[in-house]
C-alpha cells in the first residue's frame, strides 16, 4: 500500500446515543441499563472517520443542523483531518442522532432519527462533481435520501471513479442503483433483504450472492459477523473468515470493514487483497467500545496484522 488514497464519503452525520445493557429488548419489555454516553457516528460519518485514520484524504458531503450537536460533530470531523467544506448547515433540521442498546457481548440494534441527514439534496453532490471526479473510490450508504445516493453513484461512473455501495438500513433498491455499483457490502440480513424482498427471510450466503450477481452489480461483498465474509468477483464465492477476537462492541465493525475496502482498493490492492485487509481492520474494531471510538488507526492495524 503505497499510494495516497482519495475518498469521497456521501453520507450521514449522527450523534450516537449509546447505553450499556444487559440484553436487547424484545417488544413491550422495559430493561434498566447501566452507563449512558454519547459519541459521535453515523454511517457516512464512521466510514469517513475510519478511512481517515486508515490514511487516506477524505472528502465528506453531509448535513447537519445548526444545534450543539451539529457543532460538536463538524468540529470531531475536522479534528479527525475530514475536508468539510461539503458539509452543509441547516438552520430548519435537527442534526441526526441513534439510540444504541449494546450488550456485554457487544450484539447491539439501532434507531436512528435521521433529521438534517435528510435533507442532503443531489443539488449538493452535483455542486461537488469535480471533487468526485479526483476521487479513487466514492462510499455512500442509505441513511440519506435515494436521489442523493444514485446521484452520487451517476457521477462517480461518470468519471470511473469506484463506487461501494453499504446498503444500509436495508431496504430494496432499484435496478439502476446496482448498475452503478461497482462493489455491494451488504450484512446477512441486508442481503435477505436485497436478495428476497423481506427481511424475514433468512437466505444462505449462497443464495444471496447468486441473487445478487444477477442484479448488473459489479462484485459482492457480504459480512457475517463472526463468521467473517463472503465474497463473489469474477473467480467466484470466496470465504475469509474472521479473525479471533475478544468482542466488546459491534457497532462500527461494518463501518471499518467498507473504509479498509475502499482505502486498500484505492492504494491499488487487488479485491482479495482488499477484503483480507478490510476483514482485519474489522476485526480489531470489534474490541473497543463505541462507533467512532472504535476505529483503529493504520498503525494499530499493522501491528495487529503482524501479530496474527
Amino acid at each position: 500500500m503505497k499510494s495516497k488514497a482519495r475518498i469521497v464519503v456521501v453520507g450521514s452525520i449522527n450523534m450516537d446515543m449509546v447505553i450499556n445493557s444487559p440484553t436487547l429488548p424484545v417488544k413491550g419489555e422495559t430493561i434498566l441499563g447501566e452507563d449512558y454516553f454519547t459519541v459521535p457516528g453515523g454511517k457516512g460519518a464512521n466510514q469517513a472517520v475510519a478511512a481517515s485514520r486508515l490514511g487516506a484524504h477524505v472528502v465528506m458531503f453531509g448535513c447537519l443542523g445548526q444545534d450543539q450537536f451539529g457543532q460538536q460533530l463538524l468540529q470531531h470531523l475536522q479534528n479527525e483531518g475530514i475536508v468539510t467544506d461539503n458539509i452543509t448547515v441547516l438552520e430548519e433540521s435537527p442534526t441526526g442522532v441513534a439510540f444504541i442498546p449494546v450488550t456485554p457481548s457487544g450484539d447491539n440494534c439501532i434507531v436512528v432519527s435521521p433529521g438534517a441527514n435528510m435533507r442532503l439534496t443531489p443539488q449538493h453532490i452535483e455542486q461537488g462533481e469535480e471533487i468526485i471526479k479526483n476521487a479513487d473510490v466514492l462510499m455512500v450508504q442509505l441513511e440519506i435520501p435515494m436521489e442523493t445516493v444514485r446521484t452520487a453513484l451517476q457521477i462517480a461512473k461518470k468519471h470511473n471513479v469506484i463506487t461501494i455501495l453499504n446498503p444500509a438500513p436495508a431496504k430494496a433498491l432499484s435496478n439502476d442503483i446496482y448498475q452503478l455499483t461497482d462493489i455491494i457490502t451488504p450484512n446477512e440480513t441486508e442481503g435477505s433483504l436485497l436478495a428476497a424482498g423481506n427481511v424475514q427471510q433468512s437466505l444462505s450466503a449462497e443464495a444471496i450472492m447468486s441473487e445478487l450477481s444477477q442484479s448488473g452489480v459489479g462484485k459482492v461483498l457480504l459480512t457475517r459477523g463472526g463468521d467473517g465474509v463472503v465474497y463473489q468477483d469474477d473467480n467466484g464465492i470466496s470465504v475469509v473468515p474472521a479473525c479471533k477476537v475478544e468482542v466488546v462492541d459491534t457497532t462500527a465493525a461494518g463501518d471499518a470493514c467498507n473504509a479498509a475496502l475502499a482505502v486498500a482498493l484505492a492504494e491499488k490492492l487487488n479485491f482479495p487483497e482488499a477484503v483480507e485487509f478490510a476483514v482485519k481492520t474489522s476485526a480489531l474494531s470489534v474490541t473497543k467500545a463505541g462507533a467512532q471510538t472504535s476505529l483503529p488507526y493504520r498503525d494499530e492495524v499493522e501491528r495487529f496484522i503482524c501479530q496474527l
